[in-house]
C-alpha cells in the first residue's frame, strides 16, 4: 500500500507527463535510451569552430505541389504545362518570372504569383532553388523503376513514411535517428554550454531533430513551454519548492527517477530560457501574425540569446501543415505560400538586423511533391519537389539541381507525372551539412547513404 507521499509524488509525476511539452514525454523516452555517443575526435574535426551556424528546417507537412511553385514561363513549355494541369494552371500572365543566373536547360522559369517576397530574395541573391529533389535509396533510372530492378525507398506516396525517410534520410532502414539530430551530435563539442539544446524545436516533436546524444528541446512560438504553477508573475513558493522536494525525493523505480530528474532539468531550462529571452533585445523586424511567422520570429530570437546559452552551433525545425490538396487546391494554396513569402522575407530581414545573415542558412522540406496531373480542383501524392535555401551564405538567385521534362509520359515521369527525383535528400543535406561544419571524412556519419551518389556537394552554399 502507497504511504499519502508516495501518492502525492506519483500524482505530480503523472502530471508532469501530461505538461512537461517543454521537451515533452516521447523525447524523455528518448533520452533514456540515448546511451551511445560519437567519438570526440569526430566532432572536433568539424571546421569553423570559432564562428556561430544556424541551419533552420521548414517542413512544409501534406505534401507542398511544387509544380505551381517553379512553373516554365516560356511560351511552349508554358502550353504543355497548362495543358497537362487543366484546372490547376495558373494564367501565364500572373506568373512572376525569374531569370537563373547559370542554370539553363533551354526554357524560362517563374514563380507562383504568391511568391513576392521570394521573387525580390531570389533576385537579390540570397534565396536559391533546389530542383526536382527527393528520397532515394540509390540513383534510379525510368527504366529501371518499370522494371523493378532499381532501389526505390519503400512506401513511396505514403506521408508518415515519407515524412520521416525525408527528415531520416536513411530511407532503406527502421528509423532511429534524423540527419539533424546526427548533425548535432557531430558538432557538440563546439558548444560551450549545452543547459539549453542546440536542437530546439517550434513546431513540436520530429523525427528531423532526433539524436543520438543531442536531445530535441521544444519551445512555443511565444516561448519557453512551463508546467503549471513553476514560473510566472502568480508563481506560489511554497508550491514551487514542495514540487522541488518531490522531484529531488530518491525514487527505488529508474523510470520515475529519469523522469522526475528530466521535469526537474526542465523546469529550470525553462527559467533559464524565459530570463534570457525576456532580457534579450527586442527585434525591430515586423513579421506578419501567422503560424510560421511567428515561428521564425520565435527563432530569430533564440538566434539573438545564442551567445547567452554558450552556443556556436543551433540546429532548428518549423513547420506548416495544410499541404495535402485533394481537393480546392488553388485558393489553399495561394494562402499556403503567400504565408511562407512573408514569413521567410521577415526572418531573412530579423538576420540581417541581428548581423548575423551569413550565418543563418534556412531550407525547406516536404513530404513529397504532387501530380502533375489533376484530379479535378487538386493534385494526388507525387515524388520530387522543388525546394528553397534561404541565407546570406546561399548562392541565390539560381536553380540548382536538374529540372524535371514536366512531360507525361516522358523521361523523369513515373506515372501522372510524379517524376523521379534528380537530385536525393543526401545531396540536399549533405550540402548543407558541410557547410555547417562537418568535414567530408565525417559526412558519412551524419548521412550514411551519401557515397552512393555521385556527388555530396551541390554547389549551393559558399565555403563548402
Amino acid at each position: 500500500m502507497l504511504c499519502p507521499e508516495d501518492l502525492t509524488r506519483r500524482k505530480f509525476i503523472g502530471n508532469a507527463c501530461a505538461a512537461v511539452g517543454a521537451t515533452g514525454l516521447l523525447s524523455a523516452l528518448a533520452q533514456l535510451r540515448m546511451i551511445g555517443a560519437v567519438a570526440g575526435d569526430a566532432a572536433r574535426t568539424t571546421s569553423g569552430s570559432s564562428d556561430y551556424k544556424a541551419l533552420v528546417c521548414v517542413f512544409l507537412y501534406g505534401g507542398n505541389d511544387s509544380n505551381n511553385v517553379v512553373i516554365p514561363y516560356d511560351n511552349s513549355s508554358y502550353n504543355i504545362y497548362a495543358a497537362a494541369r487543366t484546372a490547376l494552371a495558373l494564367p501565364q500572365a500572373n506568373l512572376l518570372p525569374i531569370t537563373p543566373a547559370s542554370y539553363s536547360d533551354g526554357r524560362k522559369w517563374s514563380l507562383h504569383p504568391a511568391f513576392v517576397e521570394v521573387q525580390s530574395l531570389f533576385n537579390a541573391g540570397t534565396l536559391g532553388i533546389m530542383g526536382n529533389t527527393g528520397t532515394l535509396t540509390a540513383p534510379v533510372t525510368l527504366s529501371q523503376y518499370n522494371a523493378g530492378t532499381g532501389s526505390v525507398p519503400p512506401q513511396l506516396f505514403s506521408h508518415a513514411d515519407q515524412q520521416v525517410q525525408w527528415q531520416s534520410s536513411i530511407p532503406d532502414q527502421p528509423f532511429q535517428t534524423g540527419w539533424g539530430g546526427r548533425l548535432a551530435d557531430m558538432v557538440e563539442a563546439l558548444n560551450t554550454n549545452t543547459q539549453i539544446s542546440m536542437s530546439i524545436s517550434v513546431a513540436g516533436q520530429n523525427s528531423f531533430q532526433v539524436g543520438n546524444t543531442v536531445s530535441q528541446y521544444a519551445v512555443s512560438p511565444s516561448g519557453a513551454v512551463t508546467i503549471s504553477g513553476t514560473t510566472g508573475s502568480t508563481l506560489n513558493t511554497t508550491r514551487y519548492a514542495t514540487q522541488q522536494n518531490l522531484l529531488n525525493q530518491p525514487e527505488a523505480n529508474l523510470f520515475q527517477a529519469a523522469f522526475a530528474n528530466l521535469t526537474g532539468s526542465a523546469i529550470s531550462d525553462s527559467t533559464l530560457l524565459t530570463s534570457i529571452l525576456t532580457n534579450a533585445t527586442t527585434l525591430q523586424t515586423k513579421f506578419p501574425n501567422t503560424s510560421l511567422a511567428t515561428q521564425l520570429q520565435m527563432i530569430a530570437r533564440l538566434i539573438s540569446a545564442a551567445p547567452q546559452l554558450g552556443l556556436k552551433r543551433q540546429v532548428f525545425f518549423a513547420s506548416l501543415g495544410g499541404w495535402d490538396l485533394h481537393t480546392g487546391e488553388l485558393p489553399a494554396h495561394v494562402t499556403l505560400l503567400a504565408q511562407v513569402s512573408q514569413a521567410l522575407n521577415a526572418f531573412n530581414n530579423a538576420t540581417v538586423e541581428l548581423g548575423v545573415a551569413n550565418q543563418v542558412t534556412t531550407f525547406t522540406a516536404s513530404d513529397f511533391s504532387r501530380t502533375f496531373n489533376t484530379n479535378g480542383d487538386g493534385s494526388d501524392h507525387g515524388w520530387g519537389s522543388h525546394h528553397l535555401v534561404m541565407g546570406g551564405a546561399v548562392k541565390g538567385g539560381d536553380i540548382y539541381g536538374k529540372m524535371p521534362s514536366l512531360i507525361l509520359g516522358g523521361p523523369d515521369d513515373t506515372g501522372r507525372g510524379r517524376w523521379i527525383p534528380s537530385t536525393s535528400v543526401d545531396q540536399y543535406s549533405a550540402t548543407l551539412a558541410s557547410w555547417f561544419g562537418v568535414s567530408a571524412t565525417n559526412l558519412p556519419t551524419v548521412l550514411p547513404n551519401i557515397g552512393r551518389f555521385a556527388s555530396s556537394n551541390l554547389g549551393f552554399m559558399s565555403g563548402t
